[in-house]
């Protein structure tokens, strides 16, 4: 036994007590267990594993020749090893590209189940398995050894004191989320200390939650906290992968957003933020890719999982397996319908869960997930995992619910207990404040809540995530300031980013002095935040649009880690920051728009009113021949309070006041009858758009009364309930 141990291990002169011992195949990753560590790794077609240990300088000082095996997991056990021990593998087996099969053991691989990685990758040929320019590409042989330009896998303690922390589980309808990234937030804040700006400890900072519970913002949704890959053709441009949708480590938050220094310190340190948001009341979700890696398409570099076991982690093509089914626009796409990957993502779920304290998650192009052969599947083995774990399915789950395939736009078709990011919502709610012609009856789906989408299907309102902007595509203050992209610092010629904006300039591209237009642009930006606010589902406001941040036109910042896409706190719009922050407590407090349930067209017990109601300008009801119509003109909606259908946690049934809220996209002021019978005791202007006003007027309006709405406004009205 003892010569057989010691024959495993090569070099051992840093630590000439190392042993080697069988170990246990769960769970995967490196598991300190207070005397020494334990490691397990997948490959089923692997034909020999080395671990490989470094010392804190980053010197290879042993390899470990991974002797046990259990259902295709590769286990060793190394007693005396400690937390912060930086490792990696080595993985040896054919490298046959066109049977699907990469294995080369000069590429250090980074372990997929790593729950931290220390320093970044440092781009440089001996990353690709193949030589580099070679005439037969990635057929050809790279012997060149990649550690010294790799990131190390780091062991980490988990131990972490939590002060009893648990998720907060708010519901949706209650649900208000802020679109952020973790370093353009804080990065130009100066009343965060310079040392901790644009990190998690920036975030977790007082002067950001203040800000974020003022706002009145109920969850922050942040773009990839994962451990990325900035992409090569970019760092050599250099640009960076700023939003961070190029996974490397699906258990490891990026060291890049962290203060400290040390490696795995960026595991407490994200602790130390949910733990800060959640004291606030602020859930915490995370933007996941697990669509794709950073390994890219057969040319990409071998950098983990195409190492490990390339035939079983991708989905390859049926003809030829050197190259990859590419749903997802990046190159690759991971192959969800074995079970090792499936695992693999559960267990990163599961981890961001219970040891992270995550409250759920956005997945990014989510239908690449739902695939099966070829077809999006909402039944598919994916769902049907989540659904069941008592764990998983139990947190927020939100899926951007499209790739890139003709087939692959599965708007209103993931299954219950989702949430999806509704793309018809923004869609139409631009056509609908720039003058397209949109039927009245798109609007009014949209407005309350997408029932077309989603109330056949057994789903609430709250599936539908609602948004007019997000990270990808233009600010709000750029959506009215801008008709076409202005992508030039991306290096692309402009030909990135999407061309279709549905965006209206009014009157001018770009910055202006013109007055008439500047006070247009901020008009809209209110119809906008108004329209979003009071839409039935869960409004997500992209962090910035409160206050009229903008990207200079740039409709595809990916790669801008700099001023284009960072938070400048000094130039804010303090009136429009002032309007949100009213409008959103404002909805806090009117449960008339957080209703967890589906207007009823039918009677209010007690009212003898139905839920809603839609009218003309001359005070009667919109006829049915005029839903078909296009561009139908200024409209109004009686939202009865009495209908909220809902309960408190004391079991007392909500009520609410009535409200009518007029819509005038059109370019001409309209005037308005006000209802009669819906509320006897009159109305009073609680939001208007034209002069900014989120806060009720003294002016009491009778019934019947006539009121002119300005063109292109939102005027709210309320009025108590008998």
């Amino acid at each position: 036994m003892d010569q057989h141990i010691e024959n495993q291990i090569e070099n051992p002169a840093e630590q000439p007590d190392l042993k080697a011992l069988p170990g246990r195949p769960y769970p995967l990753g490196a598991q300190w267990d207070g005397e020494g560590i334990n490691f397990a790794v997948f490959s089923e077609n692997a034909q020999g594993i080395e671990l490989c240990l470094f010392s804190e300088e980053g010197e290879e000082y042993a390899k470990v020749k991974i002797e046990e095996v259990t259902h295709h997991v590769w286990h060793v056990y190394i007693p005396g090893l400690k937390p912060g021990q930086l490792y990696g593998y080595r993985v040896y087996g054919p490298y046959e590209p066109g049977n699907g099969h990469r294995f080369n053991p000069a590429k250090l691989l980074v372990d997929p189940y790593a729950k931290a990685l220390s320093g970044n990758l440092d781009w440089d040929d001996s990353l690709f398995a193949y030589r580099v320019g070679d005439p037969e590409e990635d057929l050809s042989f790279d012997e060149r050894d990649s550690a010294p330009f790799m990131p190390k896998s780091v062991v980490v303690d988990e131990a972490f004191d939590w002060e009893g922390d648990q998720r907060l589980d708010r519901p949706y309808h209650q649900t208000i989320i802020y679109e952020a990234h973790v370093k353009g937030f804080s990065q130009l804040n100066n009343q965060i200390p310079e040392e901790l700006r644009g990190t998690y400890a920036g975030l977790a900072h007082p002067a950001s939650i203040e800000y974020l519970k003022n706002l009145g913002i109920t969850a922050i949704e942040l773009l990839p906290v994962h451990h990325f890959v900035a992409d090569r053709h970019l760092v050599e441009k250099g640009l960076t992968n700023y939003w961070g949708y190029n996974t490397l480590g699906f258990f490891a938050p990026d060291p890049r957003y962290c203060h400290c220094n040390e490696p795995g310190e960026q595991v407490s340190e994200f602790k130390q933020m949910v733990k800060e948001l959640h004291k606030a009341g602020i859930e915490v979700i995370l933007d996941v890719v697990y669509n794709h890696t950073a390994e890219g398409n057969h040319m990409g570099p071998t950098l983990s999982f195409k190492g490990f076991d390339n035939a079983s982690y991708y989905r390859l093509t049926e003809e030829d397996k050197r190259y990859y089914m590419d749903y997802t626009g990046t190159g690759n796409t991971l192959n969800v319908r074995l079970p090792n990957v499936l695992a693999l993502i559960m267990d990163s779920l599961r981890y961001w869960i219970t040891q992270m304290h995550v409250d759920g998650f956005r997945f990014d192009l989510a239908a690449a997930l739902a695939r099966t052969l070829h077809d999006t599947d909402n039944l598919s083995s994916f769902f049907n995992i989540i659904h069941q774990d008592p764990v998983i399915s139990q947190v927020k789950l939100i899926a951007e619910p499209w790739d890139i395939n003709e087939d692959g736009y599965m708007v209103g078709k993931f299954p219950v207990g989702w949430g999806e990011w509704n793309g018809l919502y923004r869609d139409e709610m631009r056509d609908f404040w720039r003058g397209e012609q949109i039927k009245m009856t798109a609007f009014a789906q949209r407005l309350t809540g997408s029932p077309d989408l989603y109330h056949n299907s057994y789903r609430r309102p709250t599936a539908s995530i609602n948004f007019i902007t997000a990270h990808d595509g233009f600010t709000l203050r750029d959506l009215v300031s801008y008709n076409e992209k202005h992508n030039e610092a991306n290096g692309e010629d402009n030909a990135d980013g999407d061309d279709s904006n549905r965006s209206w300039n009014c009157g001018a591209e770009g910055p202006t002095d013109d007055p008439g237009i500047n006070e247009l642009r901020a008009r809209q930006q209110r119809n906008f935040l108004v329209s979003l606010f009071l839409s039935q589902g869960v409004a997500m406001i992209v962090a910035g649009d409160e206050w009229g941040r903008t990207q200079q036109g740039n409709n595809n910042a990916y790669c801008q880690d700099n001023e284009i896409s960072w938070l400048d706190w000094e130039n804010t719009d303090q009136e429009q920051l002032d309007f949100t922050r009213k409008l959103i407590h404002f909805c806090h407090d009117h449960p008339s728009f957080q209703r967890r349930r589906w207007f009823q067209d039918m009677p209010v017990q007690g009212s003898g009113i139905r839920d809603i109601m839609w009218f003309m300008p001359d005070g009667n009801v919109i006829p049915d021949e005029n839903w078909g119509e296009a561009n139908a003109g200024a409209f109004g909606v009686f939202f009865n309070g009495l209908g909220i259908r809902c309960v408190n946690m004391d079991g007392q049934r909500l009520v609410d006041d009535h409200f009518y809220i007029i819509f005038n996209p059109s370019e001409n002021a309209v005037t308005f009858k006000l209802p009669a019978e819906e509320c006897a005791a009159g109305w009073r202007v609680v939001i208007d758009t034209n002069e900014g006003l989120v806060g009720e007027k003294t002016d009491h309006l009778p019934a019947l009364a006539e009121i002119e709405v300005r063109d292109r406004s939102v005027l709210v009205l309320r009025c108590p309930h008998s």
